[in-house]
């Protein structure tokens, strides 16, 4: 008696151990559990006791007779046993007397026998006491799971009921025949099972099989399918699941998100709006308390973030966020999705509250750092955005969107010390993702930025190479080409650009300012200005360089004539008046008969920065920008006053008399040849103005 106390103590402890760990892994609060999970535990009586005691026999036929498995025997797999009439009350009746007599056998009855079946008995109903639902509901209504060890004991009485039949000489022959049919039939079931349990799919197909009224089963062949990106044959197993139960609000969440997959937003918002119909409403002036399914809460969120598309129900979006979080005030992504809303509606002030709120609830999330961050940034507070991109990067390192957005937040600043750190994150960035060509392209912008062009140069074309048509990528190419003196080059970038945007504004200008500078091609150039003006005639940059190319042709009467047209577009603009000007005096001295037109073999080439008129050509490229905000942020570095000008060289009328143009001296070559580098060289701020288009 002293030893079976000792035991009986130890067990005692540690089954009270065990359920402190159990209370301490769920966090001292139950689980949640719907009436779809376990109906007979929130019907009345005496539907509860009479269901409750019909699954014992069910779980003895499983022991006995493991013929039609089911995965999930849940929601209406068992029909609720409602009334004492019901036939299926003579199998738990049967159930009963059988288990009596095997109890009254070993209590009564002394021998190694009784000893046998009182053990196998114990094994039976003692691990299986805890999942009956006789004592406390569970969340399901059988589950196989539960009865792996009482098949322990199930298989001690089997056995010691054929050694009984095996130990009789009539009997004995049978009984090796029963058992070796039994492993024989086991075996090829085990096999059969095996393969269906080969996938999901396969699995809750086979479940259907044994039950068509559980509608947890239509779902997860949907839930399967869908993985698949079958939606179609995905939503009509949801449908299906509605039908079977139709208040279920998972399956009609679960039409609604197939709905929107198959861009069918009607009839998605309107499977949510049944789901929704199906929570528990609030009830004014009465307070009550309402166990709600936390997954269930997802339906105000899904409805909302479908509805938020159409910019006319922004505040309806609101409401269902609001909604949701009046029902549980701890739900994260309530706030989340909340935040998003809010700065979609330009409310930044009410997203960070938002954020701030669900930082409460989990301070740990790298994600709403990041979305903090964005919120400073539309503040205008770019100091306290990157503090919350670092925060988010302590948090999780490889975070990609705070690597970007913290790299690209960094060049916009100007801060030369930053950009050692920028060129990190963004390597960092494209070892996350080799196939995003914005970071390979922000990686050329850093390099121009720190006047490494070759490595600029790498970059870009790595990013076209990923994405041929990257808009900004050709661009800024092109443009480092141009401002590298290598012109000749840009153009093949400039024609893929222009074949991808043929109204390329900025492309089509820099090709112009190349075919007239460098390929002397004033028909081509002209091509490029008038196309500009044709797709937007109050253009002021293509204009004024349309009108140089009237001047390269020695009608200045028609140059004149157009900046006078340009000015009227740009009365502020001091550089059209003065090449204006400039123009009106030619053709003074020209009808005074004080100037004539030379033959132009008789006339020498003036460079660009000594003519009278050089200024004239291609100045308004001073405002060039390179057109990069195509990509995911802007940046907004400054601009400095006039920026690569590219003047067209021409031959310039000379006085009346047919003398030679003297030669220059070497001086004046020389300080000419700076005057070129140094406007070359006035290209080089161009590209770090990215909000030009």
């Amino acid at each position: 008696m002293l030893q079976m106390l000792l035991k009986l103590i130890v067990l005692m402890f540690s089954t009270l151990l065990l359920v402190v760990i159990r209370v301490q892994v769920i966090q001292s609060q139950l689980p949640v559990f719907t009436r779809f999970d376990n109906p007979a535990a929130v019907s009345p009586s005496p539907a509860r006791q009479l269901t409750f005691n019909y699954l014992l026999p069910v779980n003895a036929w499983l022991l006995l007779n493991p013929s039609e498995l089911c995965c999930d025997w849940t929601m209406g797999t068992i029909p609720l046993v409602e009334s004492l009439l019901d036939i299926r009350n003579i199998a738990t009746i049967t159930f009963f007397c059988f288990l009596g007599t095997l109890l009254v056998f070993s209590l009564w009855y002394p021998g190694d026998s009784s000893k046998i079946v009182l053990m196998a008995l114990c094994l039976i109903v003692l691990p299986f006491i805890p999942a009956s639902n006789l004592f406390f509901p569970v969340g399901f209504v059988v589950a196989e799971r539960v009865l792996y060890v009482p098949s322990m004991g199930f298989c001690m009485l089997v056995a010691h009921g054929w050694k009984k039949l095996s130990n009789n000489s009539v009997l004995r022959k049978l009984s090796w025949v029963s058992l070796s049919l039994v492993l024989f039939v086991h075996a090829l079931k085990t096999l059969h099972r095996n393969w269906d349990w080969e996938s999901e799919y396969t699995l809750f197909m086979s479940a259907l099989k044994v039950n068509k009224n559980n509608a947890k089963l239509w779902n997860n062949v949907g839930h399967a399918l869908e993985n698949e990106k079958n939606f179609e044959r995905a939503l009509r197993f949801f449908i299906q699941a509605t039908q079977v139960q139709p208040d279920d609000i998972g399956a009609h969440m679960n039409v609604g998100r197939t709905y929107k997959n198959l861009n069918r937003t009607k009839e998605a918002e309107e499977s949510y709006l049944v789901a929704k119909s199906l929570m528990p409403q609030i009830i004014p002036g009465k307070k009550y308390a309402a166990r709600v399914a936390p997954n269930h809460l997802n339906v105000y969120i899904n409805l909302a973030n479908l509805i938020r598309t159409n910019e006319s129900r922004l505040e309806e979006a609101d409401q269902l966020y609001r909604q949701a979080i009046s029902m549980r005030p701890d739900f994260k992504q309530a706030y989340i999705s909340r935040g998003e809303l809010l700065l979609k509606m330009n409310k930044p002030l009410q997203a960070k509250e938002a954020y701030l709120r669900a930082l409460e609830l989990d301070r740990t999330n790298a994600d709403l750092w990041y979305n903090l961050a964005i919120v400073y940034i539309e503040l205008k507070d770019p100091i306290e955005a990157l503090k919350n991109f670092n925060r988010a990067l302590e948090l999780n390192p490889n975070h990609k969107l705070a690597l970007f957005n913290s790299a690209l937040l960094m060049q916009e600043s100007g801060d030369a010390r930053l950009r050692p750190e920028a060129k990190k994150r963004l390597l960092n960035y494209v070892k996350e993702e080799p196939q995003d060509a914005n970071g390979y392209f922000n990686l050329g912008m850093l390099a121009m930025d720190d006047k490494k062009d070759a490595e600029a140069e790498t970059w870009m074309k790595k990013a076209i190479k990923l994405q041929p048509g990257f808009r900004s990528a050709l661009f800024n190419l092109a443009l480092l080409y141009s401002q590298t003196a290598k012109e000749l080059n840009a153009l093949p970038v400039l024609e893929e650009l222009l074949r991808y945007y043929p109204d390329h504004t900025k492309g089509l200008i820099l090709k112009g300012d190349i075919l007239m500078n460098q390929k002397k091609d004033i028909q081509g150039a002209k091509e490029c200005f008038e196309k500009i003006l044709k797709m937007d005639p109050n253009n002021v940059q293509g204009k004024h360089n349309l009108c140089v190319v009237y001047f390269e042709e020695r009608d200045l009467i028609k140059a004149e004539k157009c900046l006078v047209e340009t000015l009227a577009l740009a009365p502020h603009e001091e550089y059209i008046q003065r090449h204006l000007s400039i123009v009106r005096s030619k053709i003074a001295l020209l009808s005074t008969g004080e100037a004539a037109v030379v033959p132009t073999e008789k006339t020498a080439p003036v460079d660009r920065g000594e003519s009278p008129f050089g200024n004239l050509k291609g100045t308004k490229n001073e405002n060039l920008k390179g057109a990069t905000n195509e990509q995911r942020s802007a940046r907004t570095t400054n601009s400095n006053g006039n920026k690569g000008q590219a003047k067209p060289k021409k031959q310039v009328e000379k006085n009346s008399t047919d003398k030679e143009t003297k030669k220059k001296s070497a001086k004046e070559i020389k300080d000419i040849e700076k005057k070129r580098v140094a406007a070359l060289k006035r290209l080089e701020e161009i590209e770090r103005i990215l909000n030009g288009e």
